[in-house]
């Protein structure tokens, strides 16, 4: 079966006034921040509501940025929600790659690819995917979509 075009989880943030510069539109700097609420909202919805936070407290595996890149195509305002859907590109021995596209009203406004490290809380050192980790990423991993 051929897998579609498009992925299959999309967070939606509200982009606020409070989110907006003097220009009015949505600060440079919270971008990034968007794109990474989203990845912790494809962890919950493939971890059964358990995202950063249980992963690490409770899960015992943390998962830090160690590469974030952002194209920025178009502005964000706070008329439209930003739907950014998010998908696995590649899975490594340690990381996992994610590749974020956010759009308004059906615009891209941003593209990015977001690298984490799969860690042992405790002593923050890098350890292997866990296989349970493993197991829900290797069958969404899209490498034709990165």
């Amino acid at each position: 079966m051929t897998k579609p075009n498009t992925p299959d989880f999309v967070h939606e943030i509200r982009v606020g006034w409070g989110d907006c510069d003097p220009a009015r539109i949505a600060y440079t700097g919270h971008l990034p921040g968007f794109a990474l609420q989203a990845i912790d909202g494809w962890w919950e919805h493939q971890l059964d509501g358990d995202g950063w936070y249980q992963m690490e407290l409770d899960r015992g595996t943390g998962t830090p940025f160690v590469h974030m890149s952002i194209d920025f195509r178009s502005p964000v305002t706070p008329r439209h929600r930003l739907a950014c859907a998010v998908w696995p590109v590649a899975l490594g021995q340690k990381s996992v790659t994610f590749r974020v596209e956010a759009s308004q009203d059906g615009i891209l406004c941003f593209e990015g690819k977001f690298v984490c490290v799969f860690i042992a809380p405790e002593d923050f050192t890098t350890r292997p995917a866990p296989a349970d980790y493993r197991a829900v990423i290797e069958p969404l991993l899209r490498p034709d979509l990165a």
